[in-house]
């Protein structure tokens, strides 16, 4: 049975407020304009920092072209509470292990999951070692992504790590073209691809298509 995950973020967020303190959440990042929402959103209720763990991009100069956008963002974003960022090493090697054979699927199959997985594993690990409340990734907002594979995953690493995943789908009410509003706001530098170099590939193919049925 498929879950609706803004009612279980909106009971979850009801529990926190009840607590003594802010709750710590740690938060993947896939990239500024994908933040910007999620970051408005939670930093009313929870104290975030940013990890951006991101090895599937390609080349070097957009993943640190994506970093320093994130940067940007949390220094010029108003927000209820200050933002940390941690900047993931830029690890593409082991995208590339990870991709192994599955090379020619199509975006938004088995080897999407799989990068889910890596992204959020390293998420979770980071989270028990800095002893967060909470972790989740903004990956849910674009409709490109699976945002019931990524809360299973996110759930299954929650009970192998022991840190408490924030079940969430940031897409619902209006959370990806509030994303694009602000985007424009802050003049943020939106990607046509998601990060990988079959991402890219696909990318350019619709392009070319596009083109060539004008």
């Amino acid at each position: 049975m498929k879950k609706n995950y803004q009612i279980i973020l909106d009971k979850t967020i009801a529990e926190t407020e009840k607590g003594s303190r802010v709750p710590t959440l740690l938060l993947h990042s896939c990239c500024a304009p994908c933040s910007s929402y999620v970051l408005e959103y939670l930093s009313e209720y929870f104290d975030i920092t940013i990890l951006y763990y991101n090895p599937n991009i390609s080349p070097e100069r957009e993943f640190t072209k994506r970093v320093n956008e994130m940067r940007r963002l949390i220094s010029e974003m108003p927000l209820k509470r200050p933002v940390r960022f941690i900047e993931g090493k830029y690890d593409c090697e082991r995208f590339y292990d990870m991709a192994r054979g599955l090379e020619s699927l199509r975006e938004g199959g088995e080897r999407c999951f799989k990068c889910y997985r890596l992204r959020l594993e390293e998420t979770a690990k980071a989270a028990q070692n800095g002893g967060f409340d909470y972790f989740t990734t903004t990956l849910s907002i674009s409709p490109h992504k699976n945002a019931q594979a990524l809360n299973e995953i996110g759930g299954e690493l929650s009970e192998k790590y022991g840190v408490r995943y924030l079940f969430s789908d940031f897409k619902k009410r209006n959370g990806y073209k509030r994303s694009c509003e602000l985007s424009e706001k802050y003049g943020l530098y939106r990607q046509n691809y998601c990060g990988c170099v079959y991402s890219k590939a696909e990318a350019e193919e619709r392009e070319r298509a596009k083109y060539n049925n004008v």
